[in-house]
């Protein structure tokens, strides 16, 4: 049997606290995932550009992807 997902008036004050520190916490590496992909040269990124920005979208996978095994050392 399925649960159905709780709404936010649901959740307890801990729940909500940890709801909004992991979603603080996948902007912050989203935006600095973002910003170094728009500032490395291509040819120091492995793989297409255009692909990892999409793959930024995909949450959290895509940005700490991008941040392990996305760039290239100088």
């Amino acid at each position: 049997m399925l649960k159905r997902k709780k709404r936010w008036s649901e959740l307890t004050p801990g729940q909500r606290k940890a709801a909004v520190v992991v979603g603080a916490i996948e902007m912050v590496l989203t935006a600095i995932a973002a910003s170094d992909l728009r500032q490395r040269p291509a040819d120091q990124v492995r793989g297409p550009k255009l692909l990892w920005t999409l793959a930024l979208g995909i949450q959290p996978v895509g940005p700490i992807a991008y941040l392990v095994a996305g760039r290239q050392s100088d």
